[in-house]
């Protein structure tokens, strides 16, 4: 499966940015769905993940309440709305897809991954 990320910018702190991730390929019910970041000096981590057909989402804690995960299978696109954003939100964000049929929140666990987007909040 190939993954397209987009919907990134530079937006106040506050401010709100919703990202999409596009998939093509397999049927992309089959995978598990993740979103992932990176900041400068920092290790990737997890942010939130959606199972194959949207009934369980999870998210890291430094996130929720603020950050929605969901899919659309129809379209083959996954989403992360996220309200909210502080500047420590600052970050390269990634999607990924995982083969497995559990919801993981570990890098390894996911087998394809987009070429990233930078979301960028101003304080």
């Amino acid at each position: 499966v190939q993954l397209q990320a987009s919907g990134g910018g530079l937006v106040q702190a506050g401010g709100s940015l919703r990202l999409s991730c596009a998939a093509s390929g397999r049927t992309f019910s089959s995978y598990v769905m993740g979103w992932f970041r990176q900041a400068p000096g920092k290790e990737r981590e997890f942010v939130a993940a959606i199972s194959r057909y949207g009934s369980n989402t999870y998210y890291a804690d430094s996130v929720k309440g603020r950050f929605t995960i969901s899919r659309d299978n129809a379209k083959n696109t996954v989403y992360l709305q996220m309200n909210s954003l502080k500047p420590e939100d600052t970050a390269v964000y990634y999607c990924a897809a995982s083969n497995s049929v559990r919801v993981l929140t570990t890098t390894g666990n996911y087998d394809y991954w987009g070429q990233g987007t930078q979301v960028t909040v101003s304080s």
